[in-house]
């Protein structure tokens, strides 16, 4: 009886301490409270009762469709075309253990809240998809552990801020089918561990800038249907691993830079071809293999 009572003693002693740290205790599971609302946020502001699969509020948080759950905290969010409509919670980046946020192929709509740039832990943003709006945010680049960021198909705006040049470990940057515009900042060329530059169907004006040269891990560069002018940089022939290249549809007057691209190697290569022939420059050795368009992998749905 003795033991009995001590074990009763500790196990409420344990409730005590978990209740005054935040956390909240549901059958066998332990859920930071400041988590758990900015769910329900999340969960209200993008009319959860309608989602595909929706998440039953008394049942544990580990039960959730999507929600991964460490040590307490809530560590990856993955509701791949569930049908959120609405726009995201400036609570969103309370989140601070968050790892992976991905809400692709849903309908969400209005602005990135600035607090996003605050989960310094993320690893993978995937918002592709949907009709966000507005400008990044200036200070994207304290989100120092993305390694996926993929925001394309939206309705995203302004210039790309220099500060993205603070996500070095970046492999995967794609924003194409935008309305972004200004001058592809030569700050990207400073991501270089990028292996996808995705930047097609935008308005982006000015140079290539020859900083993409140092992107020597990049596989795809694709900056088709824009409005960029001048010449091809000779950097870009530094780019041994590339395999994707695309820069048609564009205003570019002179394509003399292609002669230091090893286009045999290519699995897409894609310039405007009849351009480049009325200009003094030879015609390339490649086929032509269409329009290429990165943005649409397929993902199981989840």
């Amino acid at each position: 009886m003795n033991n009995i009572k001590r074990f009763k003693e500790i196990k409420k002693c344990m409730l005590i301490i978990l209740c005054f740290s935040g956390v909240q205790f549901f059958g066998q599971e332990m859920v930071n409270k400041s988590d758990r609302k900015v769910l329900i946020d999340l969960f209200n502001n993008t009319n959860g009762p309608e989602w595909t699969k929706p998440w039953d509020l008394s049942a544990p948080v580990t039960d959730w469709h999507g929600v991964k759950v460490r040590q307490g905290r809530v560590e990856e969010i993955d509701l791949f075309r569930n049908n959120l409509v609405g726009h995201l919670p400036m609570s969103i980046g309370t989140l601070v253990s968050l790892r992976k946020l991905n809400l692709a192929f849903n309908c969400i709509s209005g602005e990135l809240p600035q607090s996003i740039t605050e989960l310094w832990r993320l690893r993978t943003l995937k918002l592709e998809m949907n009709r966000i709006s507005g400008k990044l945010p200036e200070t994207i680049g304290k989100m120092e552990s993305l390694e996926e960021l993929s925001l394309f198909n939206n309705l995203l705006s302004g210039e790309i801020p220099t500060g993205i040049s603070g996500l070095r470990n970046l492999k995967v940057l794609n924003l194409s089918s935008n309305n972004f515009n200004g001058e592809i900042p030569n700050s990207l060329g400073n991501l270089v561990q990028l292996e996808v530059l995705g930047l097609f169907q935008n308005s982006f004006n000015g140079w290539v800038p020859p900083e993409l040269g140092n992107l020597v891990k990049l596989k795809e560069l694709v900056m088709a249907n824009n409005q960029l002018h001048g010449e091809i940089p000779k950097e870009l022939g530094q780019l041994a691993r590339l395999e994707v290249f695309a820069i048609q549809n564009n205003k570019l007057d002179s394509y003399r830079n292609l002669r230091f691209m090893d286009s045999k190697r290519f699995l897409v290569f894609d310039y405007d071809r009849e351009a480049a022939k009325k200009k003094e420059y030879r015609n390339f050795n490649s086929s032509n293999t269409g329009m290429a368009d990165t943005k649409f992998k397929n993902e199981d749905d989840n």
